[in-house]
């Protein structure tokens, strides 16, 4: 299976993660995609240009972060990351779209602070700073639910994820108010398979 990534996304970084966990690593090809790059190769691959992009043995090509999370962690038939089924997996999808709405505001607010400062949108950075800061308070006070201990799930890695992107965005500072979460954090940052995917610094 091949798996095309960008080293710096979030969302690729959630499978690399369940890659590792799963102990898929040989199974696995890890390559690099050209994204927002005029006519790249990775193009006719992927037409949509998006990463994570998993192509596997059959041919079959997934997109998006969770279905390929999703399909990876049932190919050995013993899934680790499933949900339960009833209320406690209800709460899990829950809490995990949140986190995830989490991510998808700082993705954008990173993209925005990344462009040279004439090019960016000050509604766009106020805005999504602002929604960063509501949903980060929120984990603040919320990182002692359950769904956030013990054995690691998605929601974990979503959140580890999604934390140590909010690290790379330029003048976005969250550890000094957020102290319970930073704690939380420096934890599973700990962890062999987020030390193995830890991303680069921007350019």
């Amino acid at each position: 299976m091949q798996l095309y990534i960008s080293p710096g996304s979030p969302y690729a970084r959630i499978v690399r993660i369940v890659v590792i966990e799963k102990k898929l690593s040989e199974k696995v090809e890890v390559i690099a995609a050209k994204t927002r790059t005029t006519d790249s190769p990775y193009y006719q691959i992927n037409p949509s240009g998006r990463v994570p992009h998993l192509v596997c043995a059959d041919g079959l090509a997934l997109e998006d972060s969770g279905l390929i999370s999703s399909y990876l962690d049932h190919l050995d038939g013993h899934p680790s990351f499933a949900l339960p089924a009833g209320a406690p997996g209800l709460e899990a999808r829950r809490v995990e779209a949140l986190v995830r709405s989490t991510l998808d505001g700082l993705a954008v607010l990173g993209r925005e602070k990344w462009r040279p400062i004439n090019e960016q949108s000050p509604k766009i950075v106020l805005h999504e700073t602002d929604r960063a800061k509501r949903l980060l308070n929120l984990w603040e006070q919320q990182i002692s639910h359950p769904l956030f201990h013990g054995q690691l799930n998605m929601v974990q890695i979503v959140l580890g994820c999604t934390l140590g992107f909010a690290d790379l965005i330029p003048d976005f500072s969250w550890r000094p108010n957020h102290p319970k979460l930073n704690v939380w954090f420096e934890s599973i940052s700990a962890r062999p398979s987020f030390l193995a995917t830890r991303p680069p610094m921007p350019k």
